[in-house]
């Protein structure tokens, strides 16, 4: 599927004049978070999951579905590149579980230079992605609609926390090196592929609301949070009902010849109810 800018504006709903500037950078990121959820449903379902250019913009613009980091972060920087942002992707070892030993580099994000001025982008990271720019300060706090996040450094990595239940929570370390199309190949087959992978054992989708909160659906249970806290909570969703919510809710496509979900499909989902 050829890339188009246009039609990404229309999945994300953006109708501005876009510029290489941080403004036009922070509306992109907002919008995507709001509008392309963040979903694991091919790696359960034992697709394949394809990052060249072609297959991400066939599956989450044109077929309306969603992904995680490797997909989302892929997605943007092209879209960054064609809006001649200098942008380049870096690879974060993942710690929010708190991981007794060093784990690999499994977290796709981005750094974008504008005027001379680093900025970490992030568009893939769950209920927990970034939802807004924010500078290389070690430090400095940001207050956002979903949070408060600090980039804090350590030697030559950053660590990014994010403030919740009145502590910081390490998200994810990273250094600054440049990755390659490679590198992601490789982190991509090990988390859609090894037994052990958390993206095997469990539904997980989310999608940041433009009032700060957020819709997230764990294994079968659906639950919408607003800035104030839980507003709605749904368990043991049978399939039809997921799909509702698939649809209402985390606005996917369902009836794509190639990435659509249909009712067999979902129903395939059971086992993790």
């Amino acid at each position: 599927m050829a890339f188009s800018l246009e039609d990404y504006f229309a999945r994300i709903g953006y109708e501005g004049t876009p510029q290489a500037d941080v403004e036009t950078l922070g509306t992109l990121q907002a919008h995507h978070i709001a509008s392309i959820a963040f979903e694991n449903l091919d790696v359960l379902l034992d697709r394949e999951i394809h990052l060249d250019d072609g297959a991400v913009f066939e599956k989450l613009v044109t077929a309306r579905r969603g992904g995680y980091c490797f997909e989302q972060n892929g997605l943007l920087e092209r879209v960054l590149r064609e809006l001649r942002f200098n942008v380049r992707s870096l690879a974060a070892r993942v710690l929010i579980a708190r991981p007794d030993q060093v784990p690999p580099r499994t977290h796709r994000l981005l750094c974008v230079a504008v005027h001379g001025e680093e900025w970490l982008v992030d568009v893939g990271f769950g209920s927990q992605t970034l939802p807004q720019p924010m500078r290389f300060l070690s430090g400095e706090e940001v207050v956002t609609p979903s949070g408060i996040y600090r980039l804090d450094a350590d030697h030559d990595d950053f660590i990014l926390n994010l403030f919740q239940n009145n502590v910081w929570q390490p998200l994810y370390r990273f250094d600054t090196e440049d990755q390659y199309a490679a590198d992601f190949l490789m982190a991509n087959h090990f988390i859609a592929h090894w037994p052990d992978s958390h993206f095997r054992q469990h539904i997980l989708m989310s999608r940041h609301l433009p009032d700060g909160g957020k819709v997230t659906l764990n294994n079968f249970r659906f639950t919408h949070y607003g800035r104030d806290g839980v507003t709605i909570h749904e368990e043991d969703l049978t399939p039809d009902r997921l799909a509702e919510v698939l649809e209402t809710e985390f606005l996917l496509g369902l009836t794509h010849p190639q990435h659509g979900l249909t009712p067999a499909t979902l129903h395939k989902l059971g086992r993790f109810a």
